[in-house]
């Protein structure tokens, strides 16, 4: 007998990979329930699916593997704990939330350097958050000719020296620009504190008047209220792909980003093809089968040349925003319907 899989339907690029190995039944990811799983041995999802005790306990499953970056969404200590092997697919999107945070920087106006622009008048890119995206945000940055500046008080407290890592007060102060690529952490540890309303008052009464604020990370790493408040005193543009309380999002923080979109930073069509490699690459590990995966992107290779223009040209944002204003309250639809975007080549 097959051993079956609860799979989210709109985890793309599966048709086809998993039938002959496995049994496959494909649900809304908000909808699985713990009775789904009553007779399943794996379970594919994506952020919608809170995958914890409520929904895995007195189950057969022993791998759960997400299709995004980010794991928020799933109970790892519970997991942990029951012998229950879990993936993520972290830096699948990365160029692709790259391309949104520079695109987005284009569209708000903030002026790119060129080769006759002084040092002491580039604008300086602050980057909360230097793992896989951070990186490639950082990395692109620099070939940019902008200046750029990183917190990240995990890497620091390992004793990294790649970056001279700035607390978070002085990055706020320094930077012109600030967007942040950090994981919603709820729960801090001894190693990870809570990034919770990580950009809450006090970090936005730090910002130069005229800042511009990107956040393409989570929706609460950002405090709406806060951001709200600060915006027209301090004279903020504002980018926001994610939000606080997806996909119930607030009218009034709507209203105050210069651009909105659907929490579709990081969808590119070769993001989305790594993120499917991962999940089967861990299926693979998990029951020891060999699917087929070399026709899905390789891992990201930085674009050979990068300008303002060739971003300008990859991604319309202007027609997402569009979107997200006209029909905000179709939020989910909007994302699970969204036609990939290709990256910057």
């Amino acid at each position: 007998m097959k051993p079956k899989l609860i799979i989210d339907d709109v985890i793309p690029f599966l048709d086809g990979r998993l039938e002959s190995h496995f049994d496959c039944r494909y649900l809304p990811g908000e909808e699985i329930a713990r009775a789904d799983l009553r007779d399943a041995e794996g379970l594919l999802v994506r952020t919608r699916t809170r995958c914890d005790a409520d929904l895995l306990e007195g189950t057969p499953v022993r791998m759960v593997a997400t299709a995004t970056i980010g794991h928020d969404h799933i109970d790892t200590a519970w997991c942990d704990a029951h012998g229950i092997s879990w993936s993520n697919a972290p830096g699948c999107n990365a160029p692709a939330v790259a391309q949104y945070v520079y695109r987005a920087l284009i569209e708000l106006g903030l002026p790119f350097p060129t080769p006759e622009t002084a040092e002491d008048q580039r604008p300086v890119i602050g980057v909360v958050g230097k793992g896989n995206i951070g990186s490639i945000v950082v990395d692109w940055g620099r070939r940019l000719g902008f200046r750029v500046i990183v917190s990240d008080p995990p890497r620091a407290a390992r004793g990294l020296t790649d970056e001279e890592y700035l607390p978070l007060d002085t990055l706020m102060e320094r930077a012109d620009v600030v967007t942040f690529h950090t994981p919603l952490i709820r729960r801090p540890t001894e190693q990870l504190a809570s990034t919770v309303h990580l950009c809450s008052t006090r970090q936005l009464e730090l910002l130069r008047p005229g800042a511009y604020i990107v956040n393409a990370a989570r929706g609460g790493v950002v405090d709406e209220e806060a951001l709200i408040e600060a915006r027209a005193r301090k004279k903020l543009h504002i980018a926001l792909d994610t939000w606080e309380n997806e996909p119930s999002i607030s009218p009034a923080t709507l209203e105050v980003a210069d651009l909105a979109t659907f929490h579709i930073a990081g969808y590119s069509r070769q993001g989305k093809e790594r993120a499917t490699r991962a999940v089967l690459t861990a299926l693979e590990e998990q029951f020891g089968v060999i699917l087929p995966i070399n026709d899905l992107a390789a891992p990201y290779t930085p674009p050979e040349s990068l300008s303002e223009a060739s971003i300008r040209a990859s991604y319309d944002i202007v027609a997402d925003d569009h979107m997200m204003r006209h029909e905000y309250p179709q939020f989910e639809h909007l994302r699970n319907s969204y036609p990939l975007r290709e990256e910057v080549s």
